[in-house]
């Protein structure tokens, strides 16, 4: 036992078997999807790409899962229900070449279609085959902090005629959406006035960036 890790809470041995559950409760992030109105482009069966976006514990399960239809692309428009902070995506597929092999973010672009991803992402990673959906993808976190709507464009796999995706997890926070122009107003109302005074003597100029 060696006493690692007990501090007081009594379960110090038990430690791995909960170690897997906690990090399940990080990618809660799917029950904050606007399913109704999520899209995926290029699916094979109308409807297939909400059902990958699904608890932790069903990640494995291959019953759920996308395939693309044309080609090996998919894309994936995703509203959210508030303001998210986006900090890690996992994504998992079959461990043959249909697994996808490169993933392409856009933040707040509402009804991408394909033709608006020859534009630069906000963020793109190279994938690997994850069966197990062990891997995550780390956004930059200051790109992705205030995220209304998420496009995921899969642009490729690994050499087969069409993707497959089984599991889409997002890790992050989750914030309502707020009437922050409310807020603002009342506090340019409550500002001091000395603040502006000083201000009206800086030139103009000063503030154009």
């Amino acid at each position: 036992m060696a006493g690692h890790g007990h501090g007081g809470h009594g379960h110090g041995c038990c430690e791995d078997e909960h170690e897997p559950a906690e990090r399940g409760m990080e990618y809660t992030l799917y029950q904050r999807v606007d399913t109704e109105k999520l899209q995926c482009l290029n699916e094979t069966r109308e409807g297939d790409g909400k059902l990958v976006f699904k608890p932790w514990d069903q990640r494995t399960d291959r019953e759920k899962f996308v395939e693309s239809d044309a080609d090996e692309e998919l894309l994936f428009n995703i509203p959210f229900t508030g303001s998210v902070k986006l900090k890690g995506i996992i994504i998992s597929g079959e461990d043959d070449e249909s697994h996808p092999a490169e993933m392409r973010l856009y933040k707040n672009t509402p009804q991408m279609s394909f033709d608006d991803t020859g534009r630069e992402p906000d963020q793109a990673f190279r994938l690997n085959r994850d069966p197990l959906a062990q891997l995550e993808y780390p956004t930059k976190i200051a790109r992705f902090s205030n995220v209304n709507h998420l496009s995921i464009h899969i642009s490729r796999n690994f050499g087969a005629e069409s993707t497959k995706i089984y599991y889409i997890g997002l890790r992050g926070e989750f914030s309502q959406t707020h009437r922050h122009e409310v807020t603002i107003c009342n506090y340019e109302a409550a500002a001091n006035p000395a603040d502006h005074k000083v201000q009206s003597f800086i030139p103009q100029t000063n503030f154009i960036s």
